[in-house]
Parts: structure tokens; sequence; C-alpha cells
């Protein structure tokens, strides 16, 4: 006689079969739905976008403060210095050497703003009176009373500022023009005040 298997045995030997047949999805266990996976993607696509968003705001909050720049406000380039009759003959006034980077000198035929920085490499020189001169500390350049270069690496003499009088008689001195000695400026009007 022979020995028949029962119908439903087969169905659960074919469940069993196919299950170690098919192994479960990479980084999934048998049975766990996919879900899991979903979620996953979902949260790395919106830390993705948050990254995105804040990049994109940081990006156009860094153009915007390119657009406006800082600015720095300097003070005017025109001031008062007092009366002519106030400045000594042959003396130069260091009054307006740190405040405003400019000494007066007044000299018989008038008086001239002349420039405290040097034409060599930009330091600011000193007034020597017992010698005479302008000597800048830098590089050891030497100027005489009138600004004119007379020894040392400076290959040309000082500026001389704008320098006329206010109605009410003082003396008013505009940074903002400068004369050369070296290009012929220094005989135009406003290179010197003449009184």
């Amino acid at each position: 006689m022979s020995k028949e298997i029962p119908p439903k045995a087969k169905p659960a030997a074919k469940a069993e079969s196919a299950a170690k047949a098919k192994p479960a999805a990479k980084g999934r266990k048998a049975g766990q739905k996919v879900d899991g996976n979903r979620r996953s993607f979902l949260s790395w696509m919106s830390l993705a976008w948050v990254s995105f968003t804040a990049s994109v705001v940081a990006g156009g909050a860094a153009t915007t403060r390119f657009m406006f720049p800082n600015v720095l406000f300097e003070p005017p380039s025109t001031f008062r210095a007092g009366r002519p009759e106030e400045l000594q003959l042959g003396v130069v006034d260091e009054r307006f050497k740190d405040a405003n980077g400019v000494w007066l000198v007044r000299e018989e035929d008038g008086i001239y703003a002349l420039s405290t920085t040097c034409t060599h490499l930009g330091c600011t020189p000193n007034w020597l009176s017992a010698e005479g001169k302008f000597k800048c500390p830098c590089h050891g350049s030497g100027f005489y009373i009138d600004g004119v270069n007379f020894e040392g690496p400076a290959p040309r003499p000082l500026e001389r500022f704008n320098i006329g009088l206010a109605e009410n008689g003082e003396i008013v001195v505009d940074k903002g023009q400068k004369y050369q000695q070296e290009k012929g400026e220094w005989e135009l009007p406003g290179a010197f005040l003449e009184f």
C-alpha cells in the first residue's frame, strides 16, 4: 500500500520552501513593512531641504550685506585754523598736525599749509626747530621748512593743501585739494595765502 500525502501538507511545505528561497530584502527583516525605509528616506530628504534652505538664506544675507558696505565717516576736509595774525613768522604751527594732518607755516610773503605725510612711504615727519627741518623717523627723509625734500629717499617735496580766508578773516584749509611742487602747482592760487 502506498502512503498518500494529505492535501493540506503540501501547501505548508511550499510556504516554508518559498520563505527559504526568498531572502528578506536588504536592511529589512522578514515580515517588516516597507514604511521604515520611506520614513528614513523622508527624514533624509527633509534634512537636505532644510540645509539647502539655510544655505540659500545665508547666501542672500551675504549678498544683501555686500550691497550695503561699511562706510567710514571721515571728518570734513575743510577746517578753520584761526587768524593769520596768530601765526609767528618763520615758525611751524603744529596745532593741526595730529587732528588734521596739517602744518601751517608763515613766511614774509604769506602762509601755506603743508601735508604731514612723507612722500616716500607715508610716515609722519617731525619738525625739528633747532635744525630748521622736517625729519621723517621711518627712513630719514629731510624737508626744508617750505616742504622741499633735500635728503633721504623721499622722491618729491611735501604736498600743500588749499588755503584761503573766510569772510570773517579766519584761515580756511581744504585738504580735499592738494598742490604738488613738481607739477608747478605751488604757484597756483590757493596753494599760498598772500596777505
